[in-house]
């Protein structure tokens, strides 16, 4: 039997890189929530860390919950080799303004990929005019799909006033 401050915990919201998970949650599929941790990196912190994947969010100290906090923005600067997190593994290898490999997460990796097709559409590169036109950019078919003056339910008629 769970003891009732096993329960309040696992019934709050935890907030982890200004993201809020609700504590039900298991760990694993948890810090998936988080934009740019993926699976294979929730995977990575939880078994550097030594946290369990199957426990509940809920249940984290506020140790625990520092420790990931701390791990995950690590990535911001440089990977450190402490960490041992493959480089496959990073959103950001080789960037184009520093040529290192960095990990962004939460707000920061938004406004990088905004900035990113911001510079494509200046230089006028293919993806640039792509982005510009609406169009899909990384080489799939339009004949079907990506049309931009598609009706939704062109064969259906609504029910009209009987004369």
């Amino acid at each position: 039997m769970e003891t009732k401050t096993q329960q309040e915990h696992e019934e709050r919201v935890v907030r982890i890189l200004s993201k809020d998970i609700e504590g039900k949650m298991k760990v694993y599929p948890g810090l998936t929530k988080i934009k740019g941790i993926s699976w294979g990196l929730s995977n990575a912190i939880c078994k550097r860390l030594g946290i369990d994947k199957n426990r509940k969010i809920g249940s984290l100290t506020k140790e625990e919950i520092e420790k990931i906090t701390e791990f995950s923005k690590q990535g911001e600067s440089e990977i450190p080799e402490n960490k041992k997190i493959p480089k496959h593994m990073v959103n950001r290898r080789a960037d184009f303004k520093t040529g290192k490999d960095i990990h962004l997460i939460g707000s920061d990796l938004e406004l990088q990929t905004e900035f990113d097709i911001k510079r494509l559409k200046k230089i006028k590169s293919y993806k640039g005019y792509r982005h510009m036109a609406g169009l899909p950019v990384r080489g799939q078919r339009t004949k079907g799909n990506f049309r931009p003056n598609k009706r939704k339910g062109a064969g259906i008629k609504s029910k009209g006033k009987k004369k």
